[in-house]
C-alpha cells in the first residue's frame, strides 16, 4: 500500500460527528451563506485559527517559563545590569 506523502496528509480529511452551541453553528451558517463556501469550510477554519491561537499562547507561556528558571538564581542588582541599568551615579 502506497504511504500518503506529508502535502496529502495535510489536505486530508475525515467525516465526524460533532456537538456545537446553536448559537455558533447558526453564526458559522450565517458566514458560510455571506462567503457562498459551504458549512464545513467555515467550521474548519474556525478551528484551525482557535487550535493555532492556543499553540501560539501555550508556545509564549514556555517561553516566559524558560526565562523565569534561566534567570531565577540573579539578585535585583544583577538583573538591573543585565538590563543595562547602570546603577552608579559617575555619569552626572
Amino acid at each position: 500500500m502506497k504511504q500518503p506523502n506529508a502535502r496529502n496528509r495535510q489536505n486530508a480529511k475525515r467525516r465526524t460527528t460533532l456537538t456545537l452551541p446553536s448559537q455558533s453553528l447558526a453564526t458559522a451558517a450565517r458566514i458560510a451563506r455571506a462567503r457562498h463556501v459551504n458549512l464545513s469550510t467555515v467550521i474548519a477554519e474556525a478551528i484551525d485559527e482557535g487550535l493555532r491561537t492556543k499553540l501560539a499562547a501555550a508556545r509564549a507561556g514556555q517561553v516566559v517559563e524558560s526565562y523565569r528558571r534561566a534567570f531565577s538564581g540573579f539578585s535585583d542588582e544583577e538583573m538591573l545590569l543585565l538590563d543595562g541599568i547602570i546603577l552608579d551615579e559617575r555619569a552626572k
